[in-house]
């Protein structure tokens, strides 16, 4: 009866951790690393396909994007998770898989000019539909048997729809023990989902710690603040940009949204347009309204019992097709733009910086947490310059973080949660924060509570039986490594020089003129007509010599005529 620390020990993201109990080998989650890699993980202790079943807490990417992976290298078993885990893993690992093979194509067309070797992605679009197909839906507070010996049930941790804190009854040779994986404990007063439940008692339980040193600042009105912020913006002529994780934020800012625009908190720009262009985005929202019985709070419920959609309200415009993505670019209105990812390392929302963060009447606005080495992080921390699609970009966009939105209770949270238990656990990991936040998290946990903590590195192997280390492994730190963000697509543009500090205050307190925001829009058309011309020309290849010929005298006729002006 032990347990292998793999992944999200002393890292913030990558999540996994081994089970062997009662002759079966079990994960809890396999997730994806993002941001920076600190540590080296240890690899699985067994061949994939030897993993009797996983168990899933939540559908997010750092706990579940890497179960294709897994199916690819042999994997059969059944993953259990609850009923909307399920349905958003259907959407997210499918877009996880489609984002893999973009990725190698890219890579690949680049690799062939400089003759380096094929790239192989991590999973494809077969490997994710083949995992999806062994998953296996349950309800919240509904205790199964897994195996003999093993028995489980899904609590819900209010961090996204479908989130849970496992817990597991091991019964093997006579010896008794309960584990509970928190998973990620939700925040409270959330949109849409229930608050935080509590789990009564454990033999053992290992607990997140992304919020392990921080306490949330009191809740504020979450719709004032946002609306002050889109008043302020659309007064002086800018759009809001929000970068918003597709799953779980976006539909809470629709929520939010859709009570401004109710009360009128927004003066003077009537009917506002918002726009939500992520197409996992607005899959994922069709999941929420399906599964609102299932996870919606009372406040939420009300809403659809009496046939008002809580995330839906006039002015709201889905865009689906990449077409449609880019006319936003040449829409002077001030208007919201949702786009994922919301740490800004990939999707649609990096298209949107590149044409917004120049322009001093913009907000870039945060609502959740920004990890170590992504370009949302980078942002926050005050960077001037970004470089995006291998060119440089100036930060004159005012850039804001909401505050009190996160989907992660603060420190008073976790500690209310493993003190929740009694007895006191016999034995307390810490997990699934920033090392030193960890080592913080497990010392007050030691020192005021009286908890037996400790925050392994990954490869400890723990007996629950003896309740006791059995390998305890050290830190093997990486030197500073960054995933590669994913690709989106090359292009370059021209942007204006940084205003100096007095002209960007003035840009920020006045409107644009109309004659200004026309400019404006004719110059975003021209850039817009200027990557679909790259495009076509990257994809003219196997033409004939005297159609090139033809194109490339076209295009420097067009040169001389603009250099002569």
């Amino acid at each position: 009866m032990k347990v292998t620390f793999i992944g999200a020990d002393h890292e913030v993201t990558g999540s996994c951790t081994y089970l062997e109990i009662c002759g079966k080998r079990i994960l809890v989650d396999y997730g994806m690393e993002q941001g920076k890699d600190f540590y080296q993980n240890a690899p699985l202790p067994t061949l994939p396909g030897e993993i009797d079943a996983v168990l899933l807490t939540h559908a997010h990417m750092d706990h579940s994007g890497l179960l294709p992976l897994l199916y690819k290298n042999g994997f059969k078993g059944p993953v259990h998770a609850t009923k909307p885990t399920q349905n958003l893993c259907d959407i997210m690992l499918r877009d996880s898989a489609h984002i893999q093979e973009f990725e190698a194509e890219w890579r690949n067309r680049k690799g062939a000019r400089s003759g380096e070797k094929p790239y192989v992605p991590l999973y494809v679009m077969a490997d994710a539909e083949g995992i999806l197909k062994q998953f296996v839906p349950h309800k919240y507070d509904e205790r199964f048997t897994l195996f003999d010996g093993i028995d489980v049930r899904f609590t819900d941790a209010g961090h996204l729809l479908g989130s849970s804190y496992i817990e597991i009854w091991i019964d093997e040779d006579g010896e008794k023990r309960k584990f509970v994986f928190s998973g990620d404990i939700g925040n409270v007063n959330l949109p849409l989902l229930r608050d935080p439940s509590f789990v009564d008692e454990a033999d053992f339980i290992m607990i997140e710690s992304t919020y392990g040193d921080r306490v949330h600042d009191a809740p504020p009105d979450y719709a004032k603040a946002l609306a002050d912020v889109l008043q302020t913006t659309f007064d002086r002529g800018g759009s809001v940009i929000v970068p918003s994780f597709a799953v779980g934020r976006t539909q809470e800012l629709l929520y939010f949204i859709r009570h401004i625009k109710d009360e009128g908190l927004v003066h003077g720009h009537a009917n506002f347009p918002v726009f939500v262009d992520s197409p996992l985005a607005n899959a994922a929202t069709r999941v929420y309204l399906e599964n609102a019985e299932f996870c919606y709070d009372d406040e939420a419920r009300a809403f659809v019992e009496q046939g008002i959609n809580p995330i839906s309200f006039d002015g709201l415009t889905i865009t689906e097709s990449s077409q449609e993505s880019m006319a936003l670019n040449t829409d002077t209105r001030p208007k919201v733009i949702l786009s994922a990812s919301g740490m800004c390392e990939a999707g649609r929302i990096k298209h949107h910086l590149k044409h917004n963060l120049w322009n001093a009447a913009n907000t870039i606005l945060f609502v959740g947490f920004q990890a170590p080495g992504t370009l949302g992080r980078s942002l926050l921390e005050g960077a001037e310059k970004v470089k995006l699609f291998g060119e440089t970009i100036r930060v004159n966009a005012e850039i804001k973080q909401l505050p009190g939105i996160s989907g992660h209770g603060d420190v008073n949270m976790l500690i209310k949660w493993a003190t929740h238990f009694s007895p006191k656990p016999r034995r307390v990991f810490v997990n699934h924060g920033e090392s030193e936040v960890c080592d913080l998290f497990t010392k007050r946990l030691r020192d005021e509570f009286g908890l037996d903590a400790i925050s392994p590195f990954s490869g400890s192997v723990y007996d629950l039986v003896q309740n006791k280390y059995l390998f305890q492994a050290q830190p093997e730190p990486l030197a500073e490594r960054i995933r590669e963000p994913i690709p989106q697509e090359e292009g370059a543009e021209t942007r204006p020089p940084k205003l100096q500090p007095q002209q960007a205050k003035k840009a920020q307190r006045e409107p644009q003129p109309q004659w200004q925001r026309e400019q404006a829009s004719s110059y975003q058309q021209l850039l817009v007509a200027l990557e679909r011309l790259v495009d076509i020309i990257r994809s003219s290849k196997g033409r004939s010599n005297r159609e090139l010929r033809n194109v490339a005298s076209q295009i420097n006729n067009i040169s001389d005529e603009m250099e002569r002006e």
